[in-house]
């Protein structure tokens, strides 16, 4: 519990602020530049180190970040400098729990100004309790980043494994294997359409329950898509539906999400990600694509949806994709009967198929079970964070251990699936 009123005092007592400069960014740079919505770039020079940083101004007005090294922070940020005596990382933690997007002025652009950063008010235990509450978070946070370092890990072995096997061609027994002009013998061309067993446009439905929306379901947008691959659901809408609309896309183990249509001209359409059987129990409730976006199933009796996962992948990221993208009137759509009729996958017999998933299913697994473990770790970091910053929560009553599962980490690499064939 908090050590008494005496405690609540402004934090500009301990706390010293200062705006950033413009960076000069330099892509052979070593250290990290800081704009309001974190890491942006990076720079010859330094102008800070060891300090927490706040989003000044704009859309991440009030982001909080902390860097242990030397950085560059740009004048979209302020700079906060802990006092001597006290714990950084406790104050950084402090701030993050604050609303400080409420303290934002400004009509046309938020901004938070030093002035009013001094006058907040908090709890500020002796060192030794800073330092403690700053331990239990920061352990929170270590094991998430390791996590996502080894979520990254896992999906780039996967890829590099597809890509050895089925881009290079150096697949097991390759040596071995009748290439007719340049293509190995029983490697049978397919239109996309061919492989695919059902496909539907996605649905958004209503935001609250009525006579008509009675069916609660998930909805994955394509903006979505990029985080759910990384493990975190947290974004994903919930929403309600008409019976026969949840019927019909409902989503099963291993169909794709698939972006379809847009409103950005930088950003490619085609984005897409395989929904697990992981994912799917995790949220514990029907899943469905939004209204911009398609269910895609494909036939396992021909492909491999492990396959097409590192296929859509990379047809996506080496902008192949938008070779059927159109744009009108301000948004893109993909001509998506087209690449049906006309895209031709190189599909591979069926016992590499196996193989490959036999190898690719136990990595990208696992990559989905961190992301679930994450989200758990959020959570509950996220539930401890106010109570412990502000006092209602006693360092002394805690007794965290984490489970053996989520302490791994420090030898990842050893304990990952291997990703070569050799």
């Amino acid at each position: 519990m908090r050590e008494g009123k005496e405690a609540v005092r402004e934090i500009g007592r301990y706390l010293s602020f200062g705006n950033g400069k413009a960076p000069d960014l330099s892509d052979d740079g070593v250290f990290p530049v800081y704009g309001s919505n974190g890491v942006i770039g990076r720079s010859k020079a330094a102008n800070h180190e060891k300090s927490i940083i706040l989003g000044r101004v704009g859309a991440y007005c009030g982001s909080v970040y902390f860097e242990d090294g030397k950085y560059w922070a740009t004048d979209n940020t302020i700079v906060v400098k802990v006092s001597e005596g006290n714990e950084a990382k406790f104050f950084c933690n402090l701030l993050k729990a604050y609303p400080l997007r409420a303290l934002a002025g400004g009509s046309a652009q938020p901004l938070i100004n030093q002035t009013v950063l001094k006058r907040i008010e908090a709890w500020v235990p002796p060192l030794a309790t800073q330092r403690k509450i700053a331990a239990i978070l920061t352990a929170y946070d270590d094991l998430i980043e390791v996590n996502k370092r080894r979520i990254a890990l896992l999906e780039k072995m996967a890829e590099e494994l597809y890509r050895e096997w089925f881009v290079r061609l150096r697949f097991p027994g390759y040596q071995n294997s009748r290439f007719v002009k340049g293509v190995p013998e029983g490697w049978e061309p397919s239109p996309m359409g061919d492989l695919i067993q059902h496909y539907i446009g996605g649905g958004w439905g209503e935001e609250e329950a009525t006579a008509k929306f009675t069916e609660p379901a998930f909805v994955i947008r394509g903006t979505d898509i990029p985080s759910v691959r990384e493990g975190n659901l947290s974004p994903i809408p919930f929403r309600f539906h008409t019976r026969s609309n949840l019927k019909s896309r409902a989503m099963e183990a291993d169909d794709f999400v698939f972006e379809a249509s847009g409103g950005s001209t930088n950003q490619l359409l085609g984005r897409n990600v395989r929904v697990s059987s992981i994912l799917l129990e995790s949220l514990s409730g029907p899943v469905i694509p939004a209204s911009f976006c398609k269910l895609i199933r494909f036939n396992r009796q021909i492909v491999s949806p492990y396959l097409m996962q590192q296929y859509l992948k990379l047809f996506y990221e080496e902008g192949l994709v938008g070779i059927y993208q159109v744009q009108s009137t301000g948004i893109s759509n993909y001509q998506f009967e087209s690449f049906l009729k006309y895209h031709k996958m190189l599909v591979p017999p069926a016992n590499l198929q196996r193989l490959f998933e036999e190898k690719a299913k136990p990595m990208l697994d696992l990559k989905d079970q961190l992301g679930l473990q994450n989200i758990v770790l959020t959570k509950t970091r996220d539930l401890l964070l106010p109570r412990l910053i502000s006092g209602k929560l006693s360092v002394e009553d805690l007794d965290i251990q984490f489970p053996p599962s989520m302490q791994e980490g420090t030898a990842e690499r050893e304990s990952l699936p291997e990703a070569r064939h050799a």
